[in-house]
């Protein structure tokens, strides 16, 4: 096979205008809501598919490979229409059938659910759009998230997400450092309630980030603590 025929035309955009897609990303955002989770909806699928080919543009890969990571990011979630429980699994399968309805070619469909099914802690980067989508999905922790507007009701997930005011991932490439930087009010939740909840999620991306020749740091309060 010609390395050009591995290939699709397939855009993010398109991706983004799919009626199904849209329906499943909607529905499972509001199943999820129904039991007391934080946002997933287009709000978070549009950042995490930013925020991962940002980290592949800023790392030079390819730019298909950039929008591939990008399509898996807006995607990556409509698992939990199904079940909250192997979302990954369930959402992987899932895109398998939407993105060869719509044309997108084996390679590439093999590119984006195996990042799928892998984004969860329990994961491994297997590809570059693996690690990517893991660090942009455990980067998107901020109060715009929750959903439970009584705080005196809030759990430590709640808590937690609504402490954080500002959240940005930093790819400095000169250094091959990713670092995710936090700005949290400890007012409302102190920096061990995040390790205490967030752990096996930084440690996934540091995982992701080493699979990205670059070290993973967590700096909260500008204060470096992993």
């Amino acid at each position: 096979m010609d390395e050009k025929d591995k290939y699709s035309n397939i855009t993010l955009e398109e991706v983004k205008k799919n009626s199904i897609v849209n329906v499943f990303v909607k529905s499972a955002n509001e199943y999820l809501g129904s039991l007391g989770y934080t946002e997933h909806g287009v709000r978070h699928v549009r950042l995490v598919a930013s925020i991962a080919e940002n980290v592949l543009l800023y790392l030079d890969y390819p730019k298909r490979i950039q929008e591939l990571a990008g399509i898996a990011g807006y995607i990556h979630d409509i698992g939990n229409v199904v079940n909250r429980q192997d979302h990954g699994q369930s959402a992987a399968l899932l895109a398998m059938r939407l993105l060869k309805d719509i044309g997108m070619t084996p390679e590439e469909i093999a590119l984006i659910i195996s990042a799928i099914g892998n984004h969860e802690q329990s994961g491994d980067p297997v590809n570059p759009i693996a690690a990517a989508l893991i660090l942009a999905d455990k980067s998107d922790v901020h109060k715009t998230r929750v959903r439970n507007r009584n705080i005196s009701k809030y759990d430590i997930h709640d808590r937690v997400n609504f402490a954080v005011e500002r959240s940005f991932l930093k790819v400095i490439k000169e250094k091959k450092v990713i670092s995710l930087q936090l700005i949290i009010d400890t007012q409302i939740s102190k920096v061990m309630e995040y390790f205490e909840i967030f752990m096996s999620r930084m440690l996934v991306c540091r995982r992701a980030a080493t699979f990205l020749n670059c070290t993973f740091e967590l700096i909260i309060n500008e204060r470096k603590l992993l």
